[in-house]
C-alpha cells in the first residue's frame, strides 16, 4: 500500500500543475493588444527567466507585439557574435514576430559582469532614445501635454535581480528612472508605460519546479489586487509543452551557454515554468 501511495505521488503533482495551468489561463487577467519591450541583460535571459511572459504575451490571440532589448552581447568570454545570433533564434522560437523584433546594445557602458553596476541614468537615457525620443530630456517646467511612448509595457528584473547579478538589478533601477521621468513635470497625466518586474523568491522556491504553481497560485489569489487596463498582478504559467519549448530556447539556441549547471537550471528552476509579475508604482519625481 505504501508502494502505492509513493508511486501516486508523481501522478497527483502532475494533476495539480495541470489543474493550476488551466486555473491561471482562465480565471487570471491577461494583457491585451500591447506593445511590449521585454527588457534584458544578457542573451539567455530570455530563456532561463522570462521564457513563460514571451511565450504566453505572444500567444497570437491576444493580439500583442513583443520585442526584446538586450543591453549587452554577452561577450565576457569573447563569444558575443555567436550570443547574438543565439538570442535572436531563441526570440523566434519563443514566439516573437520576426528576427528584427530582438536589438542588441554593445556599448562600454554596459559590460557583460558579475562585479559592474550599470549606470541607471544612461540606461534610462537609452530607453528614453528607443521609446520616448521627445522625452530624452527632463523639462525644468510643467508642462500641460501628455507624455507619449512607442511602447504600452516595459518588462524586467524586480529590485533584487532573481540571482542578484549586478547587471540585473540595475536594469530595474534604469527602467525606473525611465519611467518617472516620463511623466516629471507632467502633473495630472498618467504614465504612458506600465513597467512590470518578475519577482524574485526564496532559494527553496527557485528550484521546485512545477511544484512551486500551486504555491505561486496561492499567493497571487490572497494579493491584493488591481483589473482593468493596468492589471496587477501576473502569473503566467506553462503546461508541459511550453516548458519543453523553454528548455529547447536554452539546448537548441543558447547551445554556447550550455554548461553543466545550466542543465539543473533548465530542470528545476521554477522560472521556466511559471512567472510572476507585478506592476511598479512609479511617480514622476
Amino acid at each position: 500500500m505504501q508502494w502505492l501511495t509513493l508511486a501516486a505521488l508523481p501522478v497527483v503533482a502532475v494533476v495539480c500543475w495541470l489543474y493550476t495551468v488551466s486555473v491561471t489561463r482562465s480565471r487570471f487577467p491577461k494583457l491585451r493588444n500591447k506593445r511590449i519591450c521585454l527588457l534584458i541583460a544578457h542573451p539567455d535571459d530570455e530563456a532561463m527567466f522570462f521564457a513563460p511572459t514571451v511565450l504566453a504575451l505572444t500567444e497570437p490571440s491576444l493580439g500583442n507585439h513583443v520585442k526584446i532589448l538586450c543591453l549587452s552581447s554577452g561577450d565576457a568570454d569573447g563569444l558575443g557574435e555567436t550570443r547574438k545570433k543565439e538570442l535572436i533564434k531563441s526570440g523566434i522560437s519563443l514566439g516573437l514576430r520576426k528576427e528584427d523584433d530582438v536589438f542588441i546594445v554593445e556599448s562600454p557602458e554596459f559590460p557583460d559582469s558579475m562585479t559592474t553596476t550599470w549606470d541607471k541614468t544612461k540606461i534610462a537615457a537609452l530607453l528614453s532614445s528607443a521609446f520616448a525620443p521627445n522625452l530624452a530630456n527632463p523639462m525644468k517646467n510643467k508642462s500641460v501635454d501628455a507624455p507619449t511612448a512607442t511602447i504600452d509595457v516595459l518588462i524586467t528584473f524586480d529590485k533584487t535581480g532573481i540571482s542578484s547579478h549586478p547587471n540585473h538589478i540595475s536594469l530595474f533601477h534604469g527602467a525606473h528612472h525611465f519611467i518617472s521621468s516620463l511623466i516629471h513635470n507632467r502633473p495630472g497625466w498618467n504614465c504612458p508605460v506600465d513597467m512590470y518586474t518578475l519577482t524574485t523568491v526564496s532559494v527553496l522556491r527557485k528550484y521546485t519546479s512545477f511544484f512551486d504553481a500551486l504555491v505561486s497560485m496561492c499567493v497571487m489569489i490572497i494579493s491584493k489586487k488591481q483589473l482593468g487596463d493596468h492589471p496587477s498582478p501576473l502569473i503566467f504559467l506553462s503546461g508541459p509543452p511550453e516548458v519543453r519549448t523553454a528548455q529547447k530556447a536554452m539546448t537548441d539556441a543558447h547551445k554556447s551557454q550550455m554548461k553543466w549547471f545550466r542543465w539543473g537550471w533548465i530542470g528545476l528552476s521554477r522560472y521556466m515554468v511559471l512567472n510572476d509579475l507585478r506592476l511598479e508604482k512609479i511617480t514622476g519625481s
